[in-house]
């Protein structure tokens, strides 16, 4: 069957079992250090450059239209492109792709330095989608590059790791990002962006890898042959319908968590600062509990049950404020939402590289991003119209309850894809 789980490619330290703990896999596999180093300052510089970006435009503007028009730059290349990006990640060397890619980014940013009055705010648009392009390519070719370098005794562990430095480069690049353009304008943010981008390119040039085999077919058939993978592989066709179900939720909360906590809570700006803040504080001890003590979940428990978790804290978070309006349970709800969602995200990282062969992994990874992106973009809409007939907390009610229906179809559909494997080969994905 073309859903069983197949060998993926991995250097000779993989096939080994490893020092348990933290330390076993940042301490003793250097490869994995840089390579976790390397994506907190890569998405350290892009956090920067985003927010900063966003607060710059708004300013030399004054147009709620033009932020809005920046943020769709950058955030449409992951609809159209995801997929292919993650074709790149499968065709090339992925560690040599990821060095390009970032001194591409650093180089990018240097004609926002000519920036100067409104009439100029196109070369920040076309920055934007410069960037956003580029930035396609580094999820799938890092989520690829993971199994090459960690032994499979330790994925689950490593992609905890991995996943939560976006939570952490989230909160330093945002404040960062902040204080640089209120302080030194926009060329202060180009300064630490590019920085970050360079330094993220030298750790990743350091890194080795083992050789892969070149693709025997063309870009455009991998392409082809990547995105029938769901129709194919139950595997990632789960998947998908994950990400699909939960980009729709995203989309939601994204557009609606400032006017619940600003119109349920009756929060202000500091408000929406904590919570959010609070929310990545949840995601960072998440994903550290699980790389301390990951346990014997398989990913695909860590991926179904966390998920319907998650789901019932937000449903808790949005619903509470019916007895009360105070603004703590808030913040301790969607902290403690953050641990399942990291175990979530482990597990759902873990799981497909388990379901995928190494030759097509980028491409799945790829594919998974795009669907995702595509289904957020439409929640946001739906949010639009939904929190004006229906409300807020109605609208962000149908988020959570979309959450705990792919955790459960994940459980579901799972028990049923190992059953199938298991009559076929003997063995069962985990």
């Amino acid at each position: 069957m073309t859903d069983a789980r197949e060998a993926t490619s991995a250097p000779a330290r993989s096939t080994e079992d490893v020092p348990g703990g933290i330390w076993g896999l940042v301490g003793e596999n250097r490869n994995y250090r840089r390579l976790l180093s390397a994506g907190l300052i890569s998405q350290t510089g892009d956090w920067v450059i985003s927010t900063g970006l966003a607060y710059h435009v708004y300013v030399l503007t004054g147009s709620t239209l033009s932020s809005a028009a920046m943020l769709l730059a950058a955030r449409l290349p992951d609809v159209l492109l995801g997929s292919l990006a993650g074709v790149l990640a499968d065709r090339w060397d992925r560690r040599k792709l990821l060095v390009i890619t970032d001194v591409l980014l650093a180089l990018g940013l240097l004609p926002l330095l000519a920036v100067r009055d409104p009439g100029q705010v196109w070369i920040v648009y076309a920055v934007a989608l410069w960037t956003g392009v580029l930035s396609t390519v580094l999820f799938p070719a890092q989520k690829a590059l993971v199994p090459q370098i960690v032994a499979a005794s330790q994925l689950v562990r490593a992609n905890a790791l991995h996943g939560q430095s976006g939570q952490a480069a989230r909160l330093l690049g945002a404040l960062a990002g902040g204080i640089a353009v209120g302080a030194g304008g926009l060329a202060a943010v180009v300064v630490i962006g590019a920085a970050g981008f360079l330094i993220s390119a030298l750790l990743l040039a350091r890194l080795r890898t083992p050789a892969r085999a070149a693709a025997a077919t063309t870009l455009g058939r991998q392409w082809v042959s990547g995105l029938q993978l769901a129709r194919t592989n139950r595997g990632v066709r789960l998947l998908v319908a994950y990400m699909v179900i939960t980009g729709l939720g995203e989309g939601i909360f994204g557009t609606l968590t400032a006017p619940f906590v600003a119109k349920v809570l009756g929060g202000n700006g500091d408000a929406y600062g904590l919570f959010l803040s609070a929310q990545a504080v949840g995601g960072i001890a998440g994903g550290l509990a699980l790389a301390a003590r990951p346990g014997n979940a398989t990913p695909r428990a860590l991926l179904g049950w966390g998920t319907v978790v998650f789901g019932l804290a937000d449903l808790a978070l949005f619903t509470y404020p019916l007895l009360t309006r105070e603004l703590w349970p808030a913040i301790a709800l969607i902290g403690l939402a953050g641990i399942p969602a990291a175990a979530a995200m482990a597990g759902l990282t873990t799981f497909a590289q388990m379901v995928t062969s190494d030759d097509q992994l980028g491409a799945v990874f790829g594919l998974l991003i795009s669907a995702q992106a595509a289904t957020s973009l439409l929640g946001m809409a739906l949010a639009g119209v939904l929190g004006e007939r229906l409300g807020v907390v109605p609208t962000l009610c149908l988020h959570a309850c979309g959450a705990i229906t792919a955790g459960l179809l994940v459980v579901v559909k799972s028990k049923r894809l190992r059953a199938a494997v298991r009559r076929t080969t003997g063995n069962a994905p985990s």
